[in-house]
């Protein structure tokens, strides 16, 4: 399939430009913009640029507050609740996790919590944001729609409740990040798959008699599959109570699909961790032996056909690499709905 490039600068621009455009404050539009192409740039891309058209059709409908008043509901040295007041999930994490970052830095932990936010992009994000801080990072978020049903039921009562962990390994280096839905697939992929008009892979959804979905029109239909069995419902649960029940966000029954209602208020839950290195082992040793495991790894002995070994987050860091030179891949189908937001906006639109 043929695609047109954007570099990370021109997708922030006009992310930016389609907010304003709909009335979202500049630095707003700026910063979202910024938190959104970090998606794009290590690969994520079902939470980057891609989901644009639907942030526009949520404040279009007014299902996010554009002038938002957060505030914390509790404080203390090493831990608080953000209530973000139904802001975009952007804007929300990234106070979230500079709060977390200033905490740890004092005490040694930083745990914020939050409330009423909505979607915020790739979970990665703010677990590398903590790790550019030179500091360990831990996100937990309930996923903005329920696609999972608990191990051997068909209630869809479980998002893919992603999970990323980030370890810093020196300035300069890229963290070690693990990055994963407590699904086989996020949904943003599916969407993509729709929206290219391909087909899922077997394993990914099951339809509510058990058999294979291949078909992603059809995903409404069906429910997505947890990693690992039974192990992959008992982490997204275990995530829904910590980022979820903990902050006083909507779980189970009371979540809202931000996917088929763009008005209601989502008031969707994350959780973001920083712990400071120095208060344990420090952060030299940390970083020093993080390297010293990666090499171990790397140098390890492989089975037959296998080529490489690979650690967490280095497929995020050569797509960074590459596509800071080569830019932004934007398939067809994207480019139209992109353009439908620049039309919406009254921006410019997208020309290659």
């Amino acid at each position: 399939m043929d695609h047109n490039y954007l570099s990370a600068e021109q997708a922030k621009n006009f992310i930016s430009a389609v907010f304003h455009g709909l009335n979202m404050p500049k630095a707003d539009a700026d910063l979202t913009a910024d938190m959104m192409v970090r998606s794009d740039l290590v690969g994520a891309d079902g939470h980057g640029i891609f989901r644009l058209q639907q942030y526009a059709k949520r404040i279009t409908e007014n299902g996010i507050n554009l002038h938002p008043q957060m505030k914390l509901l509790q404080d203390a040295p090493a831990i608080a609740l953000l209530h973000g007041d139904n802001a975009i999930g952007h804007l929300v994490m990234h106070k979230a996790t500079m709060l977390a970052i200033e905490k740890a830095k004092k005490v040694g932990i930083g745990w914020v919590g939050c409330s009423y936010s909505n979607h915020a992009g790739a979970a990665s994000t703010y677990a590398n944001l903590v790790a550019e801080a030179g500091l360990v990072g831990l996100y937990l978020a309930v996923g903005s729609a329920n696609h999972m049903a608990p191990w051997g039921g068909i209630d869809m009562l479980l998002s893919t409740n992603p999970i990323a962990i980030s370890v810093p390994t020196g300035p300069g280096n890229p963290p070690v990040t693990l990055d994963m839905a407590t699904t086989v697939a996020a949904y943003g992929k599916v969407k993509m798959k729709a929206q290219q008009g391909e087909q899922m892979p077997v394993g990914w959804m099951i339809d509510k008699q058990g058999k294979p979905l291949t078909d992603p029109n059809r995903s409404h239909e069906g429910m997505l599959l947890p990693i690992g069995d039974y192990k992959g419902y008992g982490l997204s649960l275990m995530i829904a109570l910590l980022a979820g029940c903990m902050n006083g966000a909507a779980v189970g029954s009371k979540l809202v699909d931000f996917n088929a209602d763009s008005q209601a208020v989502t008031n969707t839950g994350q959780t973001v961790v920083a712990i400071n290195p120095d208060f344990l082992g420090g952060t030299a040793h940390l970083i020093a032996d993080t390297q010293r495991m990666v090499k171990e790894l790397k140098a390890s002995r492989t089975l037959p056909g296998v080529t490489e070994i690979r650690v967490p987050g280095e497929s995020s860091a050569r797509s960074k690499s590459k596509r800071l030179t080569q830019g932004i891949p934007i398939p067809p189908g994207l480019l139209k709905a992109l353009n439908e937001c620049a039309q919406l906006a009254g921006v410019k639109p997208l020309e290659f």
